[in-house]
């Protein structure tokens, strides 16, 4: 997994990004590649706004239960995998918005750097380490680039 915290793991994933195209199509799944990036966005939205209602407390309690292990864990996602309704897109958007933000993010989790994350507390899982707040973005992004051939 890269890095997300260092700039040269932001780069490398800034790269593969700019390999999509507006028409690139998935090897599974339904999203399109704008859906898609729009999906990788929401993990960003929920730590960097206010934009999804934060659960609660029997929320977070069936997430750690049910979720935290396989979202901040080394196992991959498995293709076809089931999605929170929030990550859920099915309108249209702009892919250079999409991309844009995504780039957004990726940045500013790269400058708030490692020791901003190390034991914060996350809205569904709790206080996570720093291995697992780097899991959480970037295997989630990892796994959709790889659905879109990148």
């Amino acid at each position: 997994m890269e890095d997300l915290f260092t700039q040269p793991g932001v780069d490398n994933m800034k790269a593969r990004i700019n390999k999509l195209t507006p028409d690139t199509t998935p090897q599974w799944g339904k999203m399109n590649v704008t859906q898609m990036l729009a999906h990788c966005n929401v993990a960003y939205e929920i730590e960097y706004t206010d934009k999804h209602p934060k659960p609660g407390a029997f929320g977070r309690f069936m997430i750690k239960v049910f979720a935290k292990s396989q979202v901040v864990g080394p196992k991959p996602y498995p293709r076809y995998g089931r999605t929170a309704p929030m990550f859920i897109i099915t309108d249209e958007r702009d892919f250079e918005v999409e991309k844009s933000r995504m780039f957004e993010h990726l940045d500013k989790t790269c400058a708030l750097g490692a020791a901003h994350y190390d034991g914060k507390e996350n809205q569904g899982f709790g206080k996570l380490s720093l291995q697992e707040w780097n899991t959480l973005f970037s295997k989630h992004l990892d796994h959709h680039l790889t659905q879109f051939g990148v």
